[in-house]
């Protein structure tokens, strides 16, 4: 029900001590076997008002941009991104509520940009003819992009809820792609290509964001790793599905046993650098990729009709073996890492045994 940020609140505002809450972090770890900083803990819901007043804040706001279509396009972004504002100053700044601010800081994200959208879809063909360029529409979606990811800052000072972080920086991510591919230009075959290399280097920079937000809290006890946490969980499908991508995986049709076998050894290696770090957003983003490949693997063997159970099985006895042994495979993992980068990621902790019955 409470993070460790909101715990860290509570003794800084001296509701409780730092004794107090070491010694409550320290039953919690004993009781689960496992380090607070290992949970990845962070604040979704605080109890069922928050998925009462989330559920009537979606329903304010799509009435609002309604109201706004009505008038002009471009006001419908902007009513909902005024509304969420607003309501972010009670129901974020006053009452902390998580869901719903996770939805309010999405919605004026969201309103922001789709404003813009909405003044090019009225005005575009007057400004900028009727058929704009590639290289001008790139640039205009790296502006749109970038005013976006800067008021996105504004709530952030104001808020600091932390997925607005995230946010922030894929509009950042966005704008970077963008001002590239207008620069290079768009090539004729569509620049698929381009564009996913492109998507995973911007992939790899919010990954070193998100590992430079959990350097600073290594026990995971304050609002920056709930910041870390929203950017690797934005930085693992940005490199994940451009690499799966360049595999050729997304192609459609059947892939080959050489890809599959591939697919499946680049998902072991992206386990490996989750448990270095202590996250498992990679582990999820890639994890539709691997049930495919493997799925294959099995059709190519002659598993046919029960290629998909086997897949399901293996994969998900897996998983959970991982999570069971999580502290123990970390332990194995950072062993093997020097000392000066092994002492950047989170502590390794040997989970305590418990003591057999008699």
């Amino acid at each position: 029900m409470y993070s460790e940020s909101d715990l860290q609140a509570a003794v800084d505002a001296k509701v409780m001590t730092p004794e107090a809450a070491a010694a409550f972090r320290a039953h919690i770890a004993s009781v689960r076997s496992a380090p607070g900083a290992d949970e990845e803990s962070f604040r979704l819901i605080t109890g069922f008002n928050d998925i009462f007043v989330s559920i009537a804040a979606v329903i304010l706001l799509v009435a609002v941009a309604w109201i706004g279509q009505s008038i002009h396009t471009a006001l419908a972004g902007v009513f909902v991104a005024a509304s969420a504002w607003f309501l972010a100053e009670y129901f974020t700044r006053k009452r902390r509520m998580a869901l719903p601010s996770i939805v309010l800081v999405m919605a004026f994200a969201g309103g922001v940009f789709a404003s813009m959208v909405g003044f090019l879809v009225e005005h575009g063909e007057a400004i900028f003819g009727n058929r704009p360029d590639e290289t001008v529409g790139a640039v205009i979606i790296g502006t749109m992009a970038l005013i976006t990811a800067g008021a996105t800052w504004f709530h952030w000072r104001r808020f600091m809820v932390p997925i607005t972080v995230a946010a922030g920086t894929a509009a950042l991510a966005a704008t970077a792609v963008a001002l590239v591919l207008s620069i290079t230009g768009v090539p004729h075959d569509g620049g698929q290509t381009l564009v996913m290399a492109l998507v995973l280097v911007a992939g790899l920079g919010v990954f070193a964001l998100a590992m430079w937000w959990d350097r600073s809290d290594r026990v995971r006890q304050t609002r920056r790793s709930d910041v870390a946490f929203w950017l690797h969980l934005l930085a693992a499908p940005m490199i994940a599905h451009p690499i799966f991508h360049l595999l050729g995986v997304t192609d459609g049709g059947n892939i080959s046993s050489a890809a599959a076998v591939l697919v499946i050894g680049v998902y072991i290696v992206f386990g490996v650098i989750a448990l270095a770090i202590d996250r498992r957003a990679l582990l999820v983003s890639a994890l539709a990729y691997v049930l495919f490949a493997l799925t294959e693997l099995f059709r190519t063997f002659g598993a046919v009709e029960l290629n998909v159970a086997l897949t399901a099985f293996v994969i998900g006895s897996a998983l959970l073996l991982l999570s069971a042994f999580w502290q123990n495979a970390r332990s194995v993992v950072v062993g093997f890492l020097p000392a000066n980068l092994a002492n950047q990621l989170p502590a390794t902790v040997q989970p305590v045994s418990p003591i057999p019955a008699s």
